[in-house]
């Protein structure tokens, strides 16, 4: 089954738990996490107001397990 990914702007984000890594040590400068329905909303804890990103749980998954792996280390 195929679920059409939503624009941003039509979802309400107003009851989203926001989560992030126990790596950040609480300071804000940050990437949250958050479920919107099916799917899962991604935005920048310094910038709350803007319009987050929104991501299947494939997509997310696809990234954990390349971050997992190193896929990314390079970028930090």
């Amino acid at each position: 089954m195929s679920t059409t990914k939503p624009v941003p702007a039509e979802l309400d984000f107003s009851a989203v738990v926001w989560e992030k890594s126990p790596f950040s040590g609480g300071h804000d400068n940050c990437v949250e996490f958050g479920v919107v329905g099916a799917f899962i909303a991604v935005r920048d804890s310094k910038r709350p107001e803007q319009t987050p990103l929104v991501y299947t749980r494939d997509e997310i998954r696809a990234m954990v397990q390349g971050a997992k792996a190193g896929a990314f280390d390079h970028l930090v």
